[in-house]
């Protein structure tokens, strides 16, 4: 899963390396301020489809076979019809939102036709990666792994066949990112109706099933709204990060993608905790639930403190690979800095809320988000960047790691409460 999520984040960091040396850094922060909102408009959609995930392990543990594949249908019949409604939402207002973030007039037109044209190609985004959280699901992380090798091989080669020989810019990296995923959709639909899965793609047996879409809304809801809220956190902070202009953007857009990359084994755990607890929940083995998390927070901690010390001692060297802006570099290294001095704390946050995501219990934890990035965050982000504290753009930064310590003091607090042992969805 890790390795999978490592390719899935080299679309964003591709396409930023590209457009930041071959097309200029207006393009660069076109990316950037674009990735806040598609998060927006896919959050919700991918929190309920994670309740969805949860109930199939929990049949899939229970060995409900009949359960889990009439919820996996229930899965896609949803993902169709919800992906077509946001990607026409977000085509038609796509400009609308950069003018109320107030983006700089020389990033918002590569920005719009950025965003349109990823937005065109949403129901292939979906498609593939609700296949392949499903799969996780089962128990599978080898499948979703290959083929997202082939879908991001597959968009490195068109990013740099439709940027440096057609000389399409920015648009050639949308283009490239949606035909990566739409062949990689197509591969990976036919490749599990020739095998033995029980997932199997048939418009005659793809009927909707209202009880065990429900179920799956319980679980999913909460997190659906802790991401679009989250997502919405986001927009916030790049419309304070706005204010200090394009360098910043630029920076702001290679420092998180970095810090993506950074926080990836941390979420890849949290997701494969998930996937464990819910399996063992579904089996009724709450012991090996706690033997589970214990061993994912000592591998989490080692390699967050690893993380760290790389991005201390090579951080600048790295944001160069993406822009060679010296200001751009010198403000996103700052970002670098102040950031991973928290992995750890990060990383233990991420672990503990996936077992309460694995059990189904999904409903605190959301609350515990909100309260840390619009209560904390945000806030202090905000009074920490203005002229009167002295630290500028940095106050920005300094919001986050405030945000992290009360999302793992709340969540471990909880987590040792013990209430998540009751929100199973199979009986026992």
């Amino acid at each position: 899963m890790l390795i999978a999520n490592v390719f899935q984040q080299l679309y964003n960091v591709v396409d930023s390396i590209i457009v930041g040396n071959f097309v200029g850094k207006e393009a660069l922060a076109a990316v950037g301020a674009s990735f806040p909102v598609l998060f927006v408009l896919i959050s919700l959609l991918l929190g309920v489809s994670s309740g969805i995930t949860v109930v199939v392990s929990q049949f899939f543990g229970a060995k409900n076979y009949d359960k889990v594949v009439k919820t996996i249908n229930t899965f896609f019949v949803f993902i169709f019809f919800a992906s077509l409604v946001m990607s026409a939402l977000g085509i038609y207002f796509a400009r609308d939102i950069f003018v109320l973030l107030h983006l700089p007039a020389d990033v918002m037109d590569p920005a719009v036709e950025y965003l349109q044209i990823y937005l065109g190609g949403l129901i292939f985004m979906f498609g593939f990666y609700g296949t392949n959280a499903i799969l996780r699901g089962l128990g599978d992380s080898k499948t979703p792994l290959y083929f997202t090798i082939f879908s991001t091989l597959t968009n490195i080669i068109l990013d740099l066949i439709f940027v440096l020989r057609f000389g399409w810019g920015i648009k050639g990296v949308a283009y490239a990112s949606v035909i990566a995923q739409a062949l990689a959709f197509a591969l990976v639909t036919f490749f599990i109706n020739r095998g033995d899965s029980l997932i199997h793609f048939s418009l005659k047996n793809m009927k909707f099933d209202w009880d065990l879409f429900l179920k799956s809304i319980k679980i999913g809801l909460p997190t659906g709204l802790q991401q679009s809220f989250v997502a919405l956190g986001m927009i916030a902070i790049l419309r304070l990060v706005n204010d200090f202009g394009t360098n910043t953007v630029a920076a702001f857009t290679v420092a998180s993608r970095l810090n993506s990359f950074a926080s990836m084994p941390a979420m890849a755990l949290s997701a494969a905790l998930s996937a464990f607890v819910g399996q063992n929940i579904g089996a009724n083995e709450i012991g090996r639930v706690r033997q589970g998390y214990k061993v994912s927070l000592v591998i989490a901690s080692i390699i967050s403190v690893t993380v760290s010390l790389i991005l201390w001692f090579f951080g600048h060297a790295v944001m160069g690979i993406f822009t060679p802006d010296e200001k751009v570099i010198a403000i996103g290294y700052n970002y670098l800095v102040i950031v991973s001095s928290f992995y750890l704390i990060f990383s233990s946050m991420f672990i503990t809320q996936g077992v309460l995501r694995g059990a189904g219990d999904t409903l605190i934890p959301m609350f515990i988000t909100l309260f840390a990035l619009w209560i904390l965050r945000i806030p202090f982000s905000y009074i920490l960047s203005r002229p009167s504290f002295g630290l500028g753009v940095d106050g920005i930064w300094w919001g986050i790691p405030l945000a992290w310590s009360f999302g793992f003091t709340a969540s471990y607090i909880y987590y040792k409460m013990g209430k998540w042992k009751t929100k199973s969805v199979v009986k026992k």
